[in-house]
């Protein structure tokens, strides 16, 4: 008979070993859950997830449930560095693998990937072939620019000439926009759109930054859109820059924003009246964008943000100004040709935004830094 005590103390000696002592699925530390069935450690977020495929994973926690002394043996076997061998043995570079802090849809499409639909065995290569297929064609809803409305649109992904095009109708010949993939980024932000599928794609159109907010009813529909998306900004990218290797290539394919949130903005003479803005940071990018809303589809302007060695830098400020707003946790941006000031309406909002700007200006400028600044000061 197995015994509770010593089988658990097992499992636990097992979690704490290399390659077990983060979670299979999402690499969160700690997992405190396995499935028996696929021999796999994972934290308590993905074992709901795996609950949801009982034909494939069987959960228990290793602290809490009875094991039998069969189980124990299997997870001895094999651990989650066994497991990945099997199940993520042929992952595209372009696939994006998701991380604990990832959305919902994202993780549990990359879990189903993997051990159902089994796309990284080797057995189905057809299913992610499909990420190849020019054009890559699928309908979403699109938010209207000017409006909450969103409407089904048809979106085409080229990889012949790098480009997403979308029509209004099926039958149309003419595109309602054609995106290059030099400056084209794609991130999930469910909270942002309201809706737990919500995709942000967003490009340069001038020398502004114009937000398409999509999604699709299906999960496996959207996260199968944003890798078609990577594959051809990888391709993309492997064209533009034939000497650099896929692992340096991979980090700019797409990327999440550095931070976003409401602030408070001032004029350049600092005597016109705080508007309250809604702000996104690029560490790629090195712009802070901002809004009069979250889902506008152009941005009102941006500032770029160098490096301390060309005289950017960033510190706490109060505002005496009659003019400013309800927030009084202040921020100073300093450019070489203007200071630009913030209010925030917590301490650790202002804390979390400081923090975010000092990252960028430690970073050295690389030449594309350079000529993107020189652009956005032609632009202005």
């Amino acid at each position: 008979m197995a015994s509770l005590e010593r089988n658990n103390k097992i499992l636990l000696d097992l979690v704490r070993q290399p390659g077990n002592s983060s979670c299979a699925d999402c690499g969160a530390p700690e997992p405190d859950w396995a499935s028996y069935t696929l021999g796999i450690f994972v934290c308590l977020n993905c074992s709901g997830m795996h609950r949801n495929l009982p034909s494939v994973s069987k959960v228990k926690s290793i602290r809490l449930d009875l094991w039998e002394d069969s189980l124990i043996e299997f997870m001895r076997e094999r651990g989650n560095s066994a497991a990945k061998a099997i199940f993520e043995k042929f992952v595209p570079a372009f696939i994006y693998q998701p991380q604990q802090k990832d959305c919902i849809v994202l993780k549990d499409q990359w879990i189903r990937a993997k051990y159902e639909r089994r796309e990284f065995t080797a057995e189905n290569n057809f299913l992610y072939q499909s990420y190849y297929a020019d054009p890559f064609e699928s309908t979403l809803w699109k938010k209207g620019k000017d409006n909450k409305q969103f409407l089904k649109r048809i979106f085409l992904l080229s990889r012949k000439d790098f480009t997403l095009k979308y029509f209004i109708k099926e039958d149309s010949k003419v595109p309602k926009a054609v995106i290059s993939m030099k400056d084209l980024n794609a991130v999930f932000q469910p909270e942002k759109i309201g809706h737990a599928h919500g995709l942000q794609i967003s490009y340069l159109q001038g020398d502004r930054t114009r937000n398409l907010f999509v999604y699709h009813e299906n999960g496996q529909v959207i996260v199968s859109v944003f890798n078609a998306i990577r594959a051809t900004r990888f391709a993309y990218l492997q064209k533009k820059h034939p000497s650099q290797q896929d692992s340096e290539l991979i980090p700019q394919i797409t990327r999440h924003y550095l931070k976003e949130g409401y602030m408070e903005k001032t004029g350049p003479t600092q005597r016109e009246s705080f508007k309250k803005r809604w702000f996104t940071l690029c560490s790629i990018s090195r712009k802070l964008l901002y809004f009069k809303t979250p889902l506008d589809a152009t941005d009102l302007g941006s500032v770029f943000i160098g490096s301390e060695r060309h005289n950017y830098s960033v510190s706490e400020t109060t505002s005496k100004s009659s003019r400013s707003g309800r927030w009084h946790r202040g921020i100073a941006l300093q450019t070489p040709t203007r200071q630009f000031v913030f209010m925030c309406e917590q301490e650790q909002e202002q804390a979390e935004w400081l923090e975010a700007f000092r990252a960028i200006i430690s970073q050295p400028m690389t030449p594309e830094d350079y000529a993107n600044e020189a652009n956005l000061r032609r632009g202005k």
